[in-house]
């Protein structure tokens, strides 16, 4: 009380002996929050007895206290006694008005100070642009800045790098292109600010070339700008040049931050590099970078995605604070591995808990863990949960597409097709094809054909759709169709997305493609496929030649089948590790059927955990046996 004493006779003193000369002492803001708003509001009282005596500084010294304690309606009593003694405030002052309103959520309120301005400055301008690009107005922060350029004002350095943070979407881009040339003719390429807000909106329209010349024109680079620009190539998927620039840009002294060793972690996630990402979180441990929840997060997501999740668990369990994201990267870790009873628990622990209320992300989650898992029962349940307005989440189309997988995987083809006739929304290209999918595994020409030929009318260019309707004739011996459909290939030229496998070993990424003959060890490689390949048709293994699409003789398949990037990573995992060593691949499309084979082979055999992230899930495989039953 003493303290609050001294500073409100502090504030009167001044106001009246120097007529409207405020000054908070510098230490104001180290004050309880009651004793700040007492002195606020002492200072307010004294503006009201002197009335038009206050001046600028006056003014100026209370508006800061409010924007400094995002004091609304203070701040209103400020402009309201402006007004009401026909005081004419500065350009300055205007503006800490409009700062004011925008700390304090009343971006109506600011917009109406910068319109009644008699006279705007760059900063007034930037302020307004700043707000609504912030709060994600982009389309008001376009417009204001290009009525900016009319009035005649000149963005500056911070103009333009506000500005680009809205240039999202087609629309936005185009207008960040032209923003560009006009940064170029303002010469404010090179600030640093503006350099790593143009490579950001570069990066995020996919241009990631394009925001690399950026980021190599930059005279001055720093942690934000570096770290833009990897974040731009992991998101992008551009795993191995994420990492790769990263080392480049550490040998060149980067300092990495929170948010740097996020985005490698997202790169090594989709690398499944977890030497790697043991690497980097022993260096984030090493360095005592604080715990952000967003690192945190990362770090989930990277173990869970190379597939050791009880370190992804124990990173979890040990967080001081987590966010949806922490709940939704563990429920999807342990989804996307077919542990649908821990994706159960782990729900049920969320909502016990009730801190963090589930969202879509969330949901999808535990659907698709009760599919992989084999739970469709109680799948069925949680989404009739949400239906019914239970779980405080709207379905959307990827729910319904999840009930139509797990009621596919189930063998229940039939009530699937009638669930996708009875959806409120428009069946997708994803839904049609895993109905696809469940028709393949359960021998269901009949609705296979079907699903089949409207899904090749809905996305007549993926080549994905063909193999598995391929596969589904195959299986029940409809060869002529077989062929029809590789005709109809050819004839609307379908090219299938070439596949490719890569393995880590001593941190060094081995990446294979179709019939690689790239590797330095190939002829050992192709050598130990054949072997394999004749070992295991001593044991009943039989290549499955419906994976092949091409028009050639069955010797001529097979062969093709040796050459599959999955099977010569697998091969290379095998010959060159230690006996008992986990094997642990990852692939960019789905794995075929005839490679899941081999893996369970290698396995049983020699006594290997093959471990295969493909684009669908993991496939844990111990003893020959694989978590997805097959079915993925």
């Amino acid at each position: 009380m003493l303290r609050t004493r001294h500073v409100t006779s502090y504030i009167k003193e001044i106001l009246i002996t120097q007529l409207g000369f405020v000054t908070f002492p510098s230490n104001s803001r180290t004050l309880t929050t009651s004793a700040c708003n007492v002195y606020l509001q002492e200072a307010l009282l004294q503006m009201a007895l002197l009335g038009p005596q206050i001046k600028f500084e006056g003014y100026n010294a209370i508006l800061n206290e409010c924007v400094n304690q995002r004091a609304t309606r203070e701040g209103q009593r400020v402009h309201a006694h402006m007004i009401k003694t026909d005081y004419l405030p500065s350009v300055f002052l205007r503006t800490r008005l409009i700062v004011l309103y925008t700390k304090c959520e009343s971006l109506g309120d600011a917009r109406r100070v910068l319109d009644e301005m008699p006279e705007r400055n760059v900063v007034s301008w930037t302020a307004m642009i700043s707000a609504y690009s912030q709060k994600g107005y982009a389309s008001e922060a376009l417009t204001l800045f290009l009525h900016m350029l009319r009035s005649g004002t000149k963005p500056n350095e911070f103009t333009f790098a506000t500005v680009l943070t809205s240039c999202t979407g087609s629309p936005g881009f185009v207008l960040g292109r032209q923003i560009h040339s006009l940064i170029i003719k303002s010469d404010y390429e090179s600030h640093v600010f503006v350099g790593s807000s143009l490579l950001d909106m570069y990066a995020k329209a996919g241009k990631i070339h394009e925001a690399h010349d950026v980021f190599k024109c930059m005279p001055e680079r720093d942690v934000v700008s570096c770290t833009a620009i990897i974040s731009g190539y992991a998101q992008l998927g551009f795993d191995e040049e994420a990492l790769g620039l990263f080392r480049q840009l550490q040998k060149e002294g980067m300092e990495s931050n929170y948010v740097t060793y996020a985005s490698v972690l997202t790169a090594l996630s989709g690398l499944a590099a977890l030497d790697h990402g043991k690497q980097v979180h022993n260096h984030v441990l090493r360095a005592e970078i604080p715990s952000f929840v967003v690192l945190q997060n990362s770090l989930i997501d990277m173990y869970s995605k190379c597939g050791n999740l009880t370190y992804s668990r124990r990173i979890f369990n040990t967080m001081p604070v987590r966010t949806v994201i922490s709940w939704n990267a563990m429920l999807v870790g342990y989804s996307k591995h077919g542990m649908g009873r821990e994706v159960l628990d782990l729900f049920t622990l969320m909502r016990e808990e009730n801190k963090i209320k589930p969202d879509s992300v969330t949901i999808l989650a535990v659907l698709s863990g009760c599919s992989h898992g084999g739970l469709e029962d109680r799948g069925l349940d949680i989404f009739n949960d949400m239906a019914s307005g239970k779980l405080g989440v709207e379905p959307e189309i990827e729910h319904y597409g999840c009930v139509v997988d797990l009621l596919g995987r189930a063998g229940r083809v039939e009530e699937a097709f009638k669930f996708i006739n009875e959806m409120p929304f428009e069946p997708t290209a994803a839904i049609w094809g895993s109905l696809l999918g469940a028709c393949r595994v359960h021998s269901n020409a009949d609705v296979g054909e079907f699903v089949g030929r409207r899904l090749l009318e809905v996305e007549p260019g993926n080549a994905g759709n063909y193999v598995i309707l391929s596969n589904l004739y195959a299986s029940v011996g409809r060869w002529e169709d077989v062929r029809s459909l590789r005709d109809l290939m050819l004839k609307k030229a379908v090219i299938k997305e070439p596949g490719r496998s890569w393995i880590e070993l001593d941190q060094i990424l081995h990446t294979f493609h179709a019939s690689d003959r790239c590797h330095p060890r190939r002829e050992e490689i192709f050598a130990k496929v054949k072997e394999l390949s004749i070992e295991f048709k001593e044991v009943g293994y039989v290549p499955d030649l419906s994976c092949v699409l091409y028009d050639v003789d069955d010797e001529q398949k097979e062969k093709i089948l040796q050459g599959h990037s999955e099977k010569l990573a697998l091969t290379f995992g095998l010959i060159a590790t230690p006996e008992g060593v986990p094997i642990r691949i990852i692939k960019n499309l789905r794995i075929c059927v005839d490679c899941h084979n081999f893996a369970k082979l290698i396995s049983k055999i020699y006594g290997r955990e093959v471990s295969l992230r493909d684009k669908n899930r993991f496939h844990q495989i111990i003893g020959g046996r694989c978590t997805c039953g097959d079915y993925w």
